[in-house]
């Protein structure tokens, strides 16, 4: 996997520093600074979850995970913990770029800023600075908590957000359990924003972790 991973990814421009183990990955991102980290799950030394719990403390690089673990409380515990996506071995090199492609144009954006001032994809268009929603050129009605919900979404748009993470910033700490406000709000904002509620392909479910809004266009 790390000679695959070091020959794309030096076949796409990237400099790539590499690490066998926990320690040594921590050691590096403590003296190189790195613009994005991918980190593997299984470490001779370690488990990566304690890895990305104590980058997340130590550095604001993007932490994607790679790993042959696919169950959905493993993806929800290390999202929770602080990397920033998830991608299941195997998977693909273009899916990989594209998500540190992501990674990178979030990092670049300052604390609790968002993606420019408003989003735009398909046939919903949003302007954050002046609270404007439109869908195919008319304006939409949101709630307060509609509109909180699908800016905290266009903030991290094309990235996964676990459920636990959306309550915590919409709703507040006292409701993180409480999933079935979103699939409330949820299933509001897709009858509102997409042409088919019923097969959404902007405000995207993640089984059993969270949600992602579809990346912005070009």
């Amino acid at each position: 996997m790390r000679r695959f991973l070091r020959a794309s990814l030096r076949a796409n421009g990237f400099q790539v520093v590499e690490a066998a183990t926990a320690r040594e990955g921590l050691a590096q991102a403590a003296g190189r600074n790195p613009e994005v980290i991918l980190l593997d799950l299984g470490l001779p030394d370690g488990d990566g979850r304690d890895v990305a719990q104590e980058l997340r403390r130590t550095t604001r690089a993007p932490i994607i995970v790679l790993s042959a673990r696919g169950q959905e409380h493993e993806k929800v515990t290390v999202l929770d913990l602080g990397a920033d996506d998830y991608l299941t071995k195997p998977f693909g090199m273009e899916e990989l770029l594209a998500r540190i492609r992501v990674a990178l144009r979030h990092a670049r954006l300052p604390v609790g800023g968002s993606s420019g001032e408003g989003y735009q994809a398909e046939q919903l268009r949003v302007d954050l600075s002046a609270r404007v929603v439109q869908r195919d050129g008319s304006e939409i009605h949101l709630t307060p908590t509609e509109y909180k919900l699908l800016a905290t979404l266009i903030r991290h748009a094309g990235r996964v957000i676990t459920h636990r993470q959306l309550l915590q910033e919409v709703w507040g700490a006292n409701f993180v359990e409480q999933t079935h406000y979103l699939r409330v709000y949820m299933a509001q904002l897709r009858h509102k924003l997409e042409k088919d509620p019923t097969r959404p392909r902007l405000l995207l479910t993640e089984p059993g972790i969270g949600y992602r809004l579809r990346e912005t266009e070009p």
